[in-house]
């Protein structure tokens, strides 16, 4: 896409970008390790690790790797009790609504790519109201590839019957923005969001660096 040419399309990474979930995951994490006699570990010490979804949870938590004889059944047991209170403090970060009524007033279409498993998007889109609002929402299993492969990418462009190269792709991770170019879509970084492997995003080589929604707001022209 050229600078400044036609927008048809915003598409949004959903944890860490359009919502702060790590309240909900680390709580299930934390449930479990009560029911092992253990004391919860902060906040603060999960949020840096949500982008890897239970892989991080459990390394933090419990220091088990997915290779490890225990890490199955502790994965499903947090998974079941994030199942249970999947939107129990899981809220949109601050400015995201605006910018999302702003998309909506200009009829822009915007939609969801995440890596998130389909039984655990769908059920969390639907509580924060934005199912009937998002053009498509693509699931790590929708697509049979997870991101960084393009074919999230290219399965939302298809549904939402855009070009990959007149939109644009938000998320606070490298991988989003490795998924972004490999579709031909332009990156936008999502600094507010928990950027996944540490890297600074400033590395990732994405055409705008947002440190706010508001950001976004002014990068595609909608202010």
């Amino acid at each position: 896409m050229s600078e400044g040419g036609v927008v048809e399309a915003v598409f949004f990474d959903l944890d860490g970008t359009l919502a702060d979930t790590a309240p909900d995951l680390g709580g299930a994490l934390n449930r479990v390790r009560g029911e092992e006699g253990l004391k919860p570990v902060p906040l603060h010490l999960l949020r840096p690790v949500v982008s890897q979804g239970v892989r991080g949870l459990l390394r933090v938590g419990f220091g088990l790797l997915p290779d490890d004889a225990a890490y199955p059944a502790l994965q499903e047991r947090v998974l079941t009790h994030y199942e249970q209170h999947i939107c129990r403090e899981t809220v949109l970060f601050a400015g995201v609504a605006e910018l999302l009524d702003a998309l909506d007033a200009r009829k822009l279409p915007w939609g969801i790519i995440t890596n998130k498993r389909s039984r655990y998007t769908d059920p969390l889109v639907r509580a924060l109201r934005l199912d009937e609002r998002a053009v498509a929402v693509v699931s790590g299993d929708t697509a049979g590839v997870p991101k960084p492969a393009p074919e999230p990418m290219l399965h939302a462009c298809r549904v939402a019957g855009v070009n990959p190269e007149n939109c644009w792709y938000v998320g606070d991770d490298l991988r989003d923005v490795q998924a972004a170019h490999a579709a031909n879509m332009r990156a936008i970084a999502a600094a507010w969001g928990y950027l996944g492997d540490g890297s600074p995003p400033e590395d990732w080589h994405a055409e705008v660096l947002a440190h706010s929604p508001a950001d976004i707001t002014r990068a595609i022209g909608l202010d």
